[in-house]
């Protein structure tokens, strides 16, 4: 007989928003007030002695909705990763790869650049600067630099504040484009990769405009 009643669960398990909601729709006459209080309260003590049930989870919630009166989390301001007027917003990583040479600069929230290198830093000379070797040398100094240079660290007290996020701006087609995106994805690139936030496109687009230049053509 026990296994057929139903198991309801007690007025202390319900949600309290919900058990007041139940106390408004209660059947009741204005005479009969005390009903509102104890009748539930009794009925659900008289199933629950025929069919007991176990412990519902909402119980807890339930003292825990009454203990929290501090702000929901979804309703709190939102604590900013980069705080402070120095440094608004995270750091910018910007690729320029054309056919000639290849370009990285490293510039904090406020376009202040901490790294600026090119090929031709690296004692690449003439055509040698657009190839994709260069590229990647030049790719893998300024992961090295970063990392030397403990810009990552909590404690950098350098121009811009540690790198907390980082924003990759690539811009143009060259060899140097895939290279540098090689170390990004590789073992030289493991540190900043956790902290890379959003990779954009930079490429000019012409519209109109003045007369592109006219083709080479060689023979």
């Amino acid at each position: 007989m026990k296994r057929l009643l139903p198991q309801l669960p007690s007025l202390s398990s319900i949600y309290l928003p919900c058990r007041q909601r139940l106390f408004r729709l209660w059947p009741c006459r204005p005479s009969q007030n005390r009903l509102l209080t104890t009748a539930p309260q009794n009925l659900a003590d008289d199933i629950g002695s025929i069919a007991p049930s176990p412990p519902s989870p909402l119980s807890s919630l339930d003292a825990l909705a009454r203990n929290n009166t501090s702000q929901p989390a979804a309703y709190q301001k939102p604590v900013s990763l980069f705080p402070g007027k120095t440094n608004r917003g995270p750091h910018k990583l910007h690729i320029y790869a054309t056919k000639h040479n290849t370009h990285i600069t490293l510039a904090t929230g406020t376009r202040q650049p901490l790294i600026s290198v090119s090929a031709g830093n690296l004692n690449f000379k003439k055509a040698q600067r657009g190839t994709y070797d260069a590229a990647y040398q030049l790719g893998a100094y300024v992961m090295g630099r970063i990392k030397a240079e403990a810009m990552l660290n909590e404690d950098y007290a350098g121009k811009g504040g540690p790198i907390k996020g980082v924003e990759v701006v690539l811009r143009d087609f060259g060899p140097g484009r895939e290279a540098v995106t090689k170390i990004l994805l590789g073992s030289e690139g493991k540190l900043l990769r956790g902290r890379i936030l959003r990779v954009m496109d930079g490429t000019r687009l012409k519209f109109g405009g003045t007369r592109s230049k006219k083709p080479r053509r060689l023979g």
